[in-house]
């Protein structure tokens, strides 16, 4: 029987000719990351374990994202903490406020992680580096430990899913409204512990950015891994970004799926996932009339340049609604810059949207958004859990950058139709 993508990575980072699901396998790993709230947990582990080296210098990085700048003391002191033991052990990928973006924008940005390659992370959106055909994936703290000293993990090979994509997507939908449509339709727990797979002629249609963004939310469909057949899209963009050697992997034609699927990009609509699942979506035209109080635009899943530049045509000319508090969060410096250089954030300011640097923030109920008892948001985020954003009491509504921007003009759910925008032909960039 053949391989998958996954388990080809796997046999070829555990030294094995093949592997099969269900074998217990360790493996040499490619790179290890943690962030402001996981890495001084992992270092706490590390210390305890009588570790005294790392396996790597340069395959290590500590993101300071979570709540940069530090929101209060013990947001600093976690810094503090993660910044002298990278100090300590020398490690060179070490990101903080200046130089810092959302982890899972800034490695792929940076081509710290690259095809074919195992990537943890004490994060459980790590599986983000999927999209560049990567085995990659969140681990507890004290695994990263474990890998930041010896180099290694052990996995349990997952089994697969195989999404075959098909068609065009229409020009208002993006990979936010096909992830959350194989969320809704699969389920929160319909990928537990397996490898979700693309591939398919629709891979053409779905830029890098649409496929961070689906990779990213694997997890949330309980996915191990989310991965993408590496192809044009793929090596145009680890091209003067991934300076290393690397090998890519393709799926055996006799590999062996627990279920196949086929997408047809071009019958999904624009989506939104009612609180308080990811799974509880259904087509933004059936969403009702639901008053909201904010709108986030960014985080790991949907703060990169096309999602920007999304937001900004629908918000290009228009105002944010009265009583909606609209937050943009480009997710690395270089996206802000870009986004800046491009006007994107001038079109922000004049429809009457906050700005904020680089920062998961409200995401996570961090800080630069937290809402209060009753209020609602429509997020670009990944996660709608109860007071994920907040107050208990408060509910969010997870959509793309266009579904958000609409909403944030209208004050309710919305659509880009729904604000007058008939200008459909240059949205997808």
């Amino acid at each position: 029987m053949g391989m998958t993508m996954t388990q080809k990575i796997i046999a070829a980072h555990g030294g094995r000719e093949s592997v099969k699901a269900g074998e217990l396998i360790r493996v040499d790993l490619d790179f290890v990351l943690g962030n402001d709230v996981t890495a001084p947990v992992a270092i706490n582990e590390f210390q305890k374990a009588g570790f005294d080296s790392i396996f790597s210098k340069e395959k290590i990085a500590f993101v300071m994202d979570h709540f940069t700048p530090a929101k209060d003391i013990n947001s600093a002191t976690l810094v503090k903490k993660s910044k002298e033991f990278a100090e300590k052990y020398g490690i060179v990928n070490f990101f903080d406020v200046g130089k810092v973006g959302v982890e899972h924008a800034l490695l792929p940005e940076q081509g710290l992680v690259g095809p074919g390659e195992i990537i943890i992370g004490a994060d459980s959106h790590t599986c983000t580096y999927g999209a560049l055909g990567a085995f990659s994936t969140g681990v507890g703290s004290t695994d990263m430990a474990a890998g930041m000293y010896s180099g290694q993990a052990w996995f349990k090979v997952p089994s697969a899913i195989k999404f075959e994509l098909v068609g065009k997507p229409n020009p208002f939908v993006s990979g936010k409204d096909v992830i959350l449509t194989i969320i809704g339709m699969i389920g929160v727990e319909g990928a537990r512990y397996k490898s979700m797979e693309f591939m398919g002629e629709g891979l053409k249609y779905l830029s890098m950015d649409d496929r961070l963004c689906m990779a990213n939310m694997a997890i949330e469909a309980g996915g191990k891994n989310g991965i993408f057949e590496v192809d044009e899209v793929t090596l145009k963009y680890v091209e003067g970004r991934v300076n290393r050697p690397f090998k890519y992997y393709k799926a055996d034609e006799d590999a062996e799926y627990d279920e196949v699927y086929t997408i047809d990009l071009s019958k999904i609509e624009p989506t939104v996932a009612f609180p308080h699942l990811p799974e509880n979506t259904r087509p933004v035209s059936e969403a009702g009339d639901v008053p909201i109080h904010q709108v986030v635009i960014g985080s790991c899943t949907n703060g990169r340049l096309e999602d920007l530049r999304a937001a900004a045509i629908v918000l290009k000319g228009r105002k944010v609604a009265d009583g909606v508090r609209c937050i943009v969060i480009p997710a690395t410096q270089e996206i802000y810059k870009n986004a800046l250089e491009e006007g994107l954030l001038s079109i922000f300011l004049e429809a009457g949207c906050a700005i904020s640097a680089p920062t998961c923030g409200p995401c996570l109920g961090g800080h630069m958004g937290i809402m209060a008892d009753g209020e609602r948001a429509v997020a670009t985020t990944n996660r709608n859990f109860v007071g994920r954003m907040g107050h208990t009491g408060s509910e969010v509504y997870l959509a793309s950058p266009a579904v958000a921007a609409a909403s944030a003009v209208a004050g309710k759910v919305a659509e880009p139709k729904d604000i007058g925008m008939t200008d459909m032909e240059n949205f997808r960039y």
